[in-house]
């Protein structure tokens, strides 16, 4: 597995949906174009979530993969 280096992180740990994706949204828009956020989350919606999100938005998922039951998303935001 490779690390991607990540210009931000936002931890959602313990937080249900809606929040993960609502603290995803305005983090991403915080970012310029190019930079990647690194998303942490324990909520299982959002291995559907933040895939869709990301097709509706435009934004890039890098890659995603789950330890336990924590899941690290790298989301490049769009140009």
């Amino acid at each position: 597995m490779t690390r991607i280096k990540s210009d931000q992180t936002l931890d959602t740990s313990g937080k249900c949906c809606p929040m993960p994706m609502v603290e995803t949204n305005q983090a991403i828009k915080g970012m310029k174009a190019g930079e990647v956020l690194e998303i942490i989350a324990t909520d299982p919606a959002t291995k559907m979530d933040i895939p869709s999100w990301c097709q509706r938005t435009g934004n890039t998922l890098i890659e995603h993969h789950e330890d336990g039951g924590t899941l690290r998303y790298y989301v490049c935001k769009r140009d």
